[in-house]
């Protein structure tokens, strides 16, 4: 699939039909949420069962975080190329068939499948060791038909193994705010010890933790009178939670922006101090409004974050089993979908929003006095000190 046209990739994506079954014959009556028309809900389809082309497995998905990329693209703030489409791009799954040529996975593997669905390899990015700018991408619930589904056809050279000691449903959010906030945990650098979060979201939510076990301060922004966001991100440990309009009690030697808010910028900078930077960790943003040079002046550096590197995947996943992870989930079913977007999309969520396909998951679910969904929190022991 990697460096294909676009009638090629057409022609598979219509390409769902019974065919060759190396998993022994089994049925999968695929069910998806699809996106018709930018602006508009997902509708429940029903699909024939997906069969994998050269390269390619398909995955049954246990379970599939929705994340503010999501939000962009249902929404039509991302350019797409082309519609009908299954977003989710936060997938955990079973691999149940495989096509011909894959030989680094087998039936059974549980794996992770990320926003980056493949590369080109053949680009002068790809070539130099920095794949997430590759000319030639293709991106899962993008490009790709993601995990807002029961099963998933994925370029199995972009799959992720998962030995992760937590369900699937803790898993999936580290799939991209955990993959995406530890690229701009990376690009903050190792010597911002006084580390600002604006925006406490899923990402934020995990790259704290991680923060702070790395022995950082971190201080937490979130949008003014939010005090849910504030006392959560305190409970997480954080040194001091407050408003984005607020100055924090100390400079910030960097300051991650996750939150898709442009005024945001100006008021980062503000916060941190000479020669710190600001990493500004969204696929999409509302306008940066004007602001003085002096702002940016006396070396501080703005900074952006784009995709990320299977080289991420795997190290970030390495980081999660050493780092005692508090992953906080809030559970919906595959139908669900759009009161997820809607949730995330006014804010009404601490942590992560989850998609769980398949009703016979339903014990993964905790039960609470609201049926639609639950939320639920999972910790990753830590068994060794941070790598």
């Amino acid at each position: 699939m990697c460096g294909s046209s676009s009638e090629e990739r057409h022609e598979h994506r219509e390409r769902f039909h019974a065919g060759p079954d190396v998993s022994g014959g089994r049925r999968m009556n695929m069910r998806a949420m699809v996106l018709d028309r930018s602006g508009q809900p997902l509708r429940l389809e029903s699909r024939p069962d997906p069969v994998p082309g050269p390269g390619e497995v398909v995955l049954r998905v246990e379970a599939c975080a929705v994340c503010r990329t999501d939000l962009h693209i249902v929404d039509g703030e991302l350019v797409l190329p082309h519609l009908t489409l299954i977003p989710g791009h936060e997938v955990v799954g079973i691999v149940e068939r495989l096509g011909a040529n894959v030989d680094a996975l087998a039936l059974g593997m549980r794996v992770g499948l990320p926003w980056l669905g493949g590369t080109c390899g053949s680009c002068r990015y790809c070539q130099q060791g920095h794949e997430n700018l590759c000319d030639r991408p293709e991106f899962t619930g993008r490009t790709r038909d993601g995990g807002f589904a029961t099963h998933v056809v994925a370029n199995s050279d972009f799959c992720l193994p998962i030995d992760l000691p937590m369900d699937p449903v803790h898993i999936a959010p580290l799939l991209c705010a955990g993959l995406i906030g530890w690229r701009c945990l990376r690009m903050a650098g190792d010597d911002a010890v006084n580390l600002g979060l604006y925006g406490f979201g899923a990402a934020a939510h995990l790259v704290a933790q991680i923060a702070r076990h790395q022995g950082r301060h971190v201080f937490a922004f979130t949008r003014e009178g939010d005090t849910a966001a504030q006392a959560f991100a305190r409970e997480l440990g954080v040194d001091w939670a407050g408003s984005s309009t607020e100055t924090p009690p100390v400079p910030l030697d960097a300051a991650i922006i996750f939150a898709p808010d442009g005024a945001l910028v100006p008021i980062a900078l503000k916060a941190v101090r000479k020669g710190g930077r600001v990493v500004c960790g969204g696929i999409h943003m509302s306008d940066i409004p004007s602001f003085p040079y002096s702002v940016l002046w006396q070396e501080r550096q703005l900074l952006s974050v784009a995709n990320l590197t299977r080289d991420d995947g795997r190290e970030f996943l390495h980081v999660a089993t050493r780092t005692p992870l508090r992953v906080s989930a809030t559970t919906y079913a595959l139908e669900q979908a759009n009161e997820a977007l809607s949730d995330l999309r006014e804010g009404r969520l601490q942590g992560a929003a989850v998609l769980i396909p398949d009703a016979s998951m339903a014990a993964l679910r905790t039960e609470t006095t609201d049926a639609k969904h639950r939320q639920r929190e999972y910790t990753v022991p830590s068994n060794a000190s941070t790598s």
